[in-house]
């Protein structure tokens, strides 16, 4: 395969070496059933325990706060699920309009729709935290509030502190989809009032179908898969013992680079922005460009068509993306733009570009050199000069 420029880390990321490494023992010779007693077990069963304690590490919380799940989805799900277990007198769940699918959908699923608050945002991705807070001063059967922590297709970030601050005071449950924001800004969930949270091992260079859900010591959590004991009987079935490990370590690694994120990857994003402002006129940034996260950036295109040009540059070797991956292969216009106000044909010119430590200065160079040239070609084409 011909040398690739991957500019598609928040949709998922390469997966560390590191990690790779201290998955293969677990996956050839130390493959025991962490609930088994005899000494294949027991290993792998302090395997799944360090790696609670990375994690949890990571999130500034305690090892037996941390559930193990398949991936942020099913944390996502499980945290849904069991808020509105929790209380039959409180069914209603608040969420903003610029959620991930994981949580849009399961609400569709499990919310009925009269209960199912969506709040806006502004045009810079902003909650409106006004409008939220006379919601839940006019509601009294609301069990959750959920948020996300950081946008998943422009970077924006919300005060998710503040929001479970404010959802405490109304006394509903908070919980937070921080699956794009873990590992690139730090976190210290125990000092907080989060208490349910979801993070994906495969966006910080775990393995994919690897997961944790945080839930406090505070929160009291119904299991949505039941059967056996694991996970503090929280969660169901047999541990992936050699994906909680690389996980594990991943975490542990996320941990040790975060100022790296600040610096190094905040640069490269910036490098990649100014270097695409310099060569292409009618450029913007959807979204708040200050209070976003340092990985991200989402570039809108003047004249150009978001589909066509995202085949243009996977020909030549880069590779991004127009929104969220779990909702590939839908043509229409992200739901995330649109909800900030852009028209369906501005969302359709805009494209998400996401790196990670693992890039480098020269090939964001050479990835901004791609986009502008293309850029430059389907205008020409178009006869458009934006």
């Amino acid at each position: 395969m011909k040398h690739v420029i991957y500019l598609d880390n928040n949709a998922t990321t390469p997966t560390a070496p590191e990690a790779i490494n201290a998955m293969i023992p677990f996956m050839r010779w130390q493959f025991g059933n962490p609930s088994s007693y005899h000494i294949m077990g027991r290993l792998a069963a302090t395997a799944v325990e360090q790696a609670r304690e990375q994690v949890a590490g990571l999130l500034g919380c305690g090892p037996g706060e941390i559930v193990f799940t398949s991936g942020g989805t099913e944390a996502d799900n499980a945290a849904i699920c069991s808020a509105l277990s929790a209380d039959s007198e409180r069914q209603g769940v608040v969420t903003s309009s610029v959620e991930h699918p994981a949580v849009i959908q399961t609400l569709n699923r499990f919310c009925p729709g009269n209960l199912a608050h969506r709040v806006g945002v502004d045009e810079y991705g902003h909650l409106d935290v006004s409008a939220l807070d006379a919601l839940l001063r006019r509601r009294s059967d609301i069990a959750l509030l959920s948020v996300m922590a950081a946008n998943n297709e422009t970077g924006v970030l919300f005060q998710v502190e503040e929001l479970a601050e404010l959802a405490h005071e109304h006394g509903v449950l908070f919980h937070t989809d921080a699956v794009q924001a873990v590992g690139k800004i730090p976190f210290a969930v125990a000092s907080t009032k989060i208490g349910l949270l979801s993070i994906s091992s495969h966006k910080l260079h775990g393995p994919k179908g690897l997961g944790a859900l945080y839930v406090s010591r505070r929160t009291r959590f119904h299991s949505m898969l039941v059967g056996g004991s694991q996970e503090n009987r929280r969660r169901a079935g047999t541990e992936n013992v050699a994906g909680i490990v690389g996980f594990g370590v991943a975490a542990e690694m996320a941990r040790a680079a975060l100022a790296q994120e600040q610096t190094d990857v905040a640069n490269m994003r910036h490098q990649f922005e100014e270097a695409i402002f310099n060569a292409i006129p009618c450029v913007q940034i959807n979204g708040d460009r200050n209070g976003r996260l340092p990985n991200t950036t989402n570039l809108r295109f003047s004249g150009v068509d978001g589909d066509r040009l995202l085949v243009e540059l996977d020909a030549a070797g880069l590779c991004c993306s127009a929104g969220s991956a779990c909702a590939s292969g839908n043509s229409k216009p992200s739901h995330v733009l649109m909800a900030m106000g852009l028209s369906a044909e501005d969302a359709k010119r805009s494209l998400r570009f996401s790196f990670s430590r693992y890039n480098t200065p020269e090939e964001v160079q050479a990835a901004a050199e791609i986009v502008s040239h293309s850029i430059n070609m389907l205008r020409r084409s178009a006869r458009t000069a934006c």
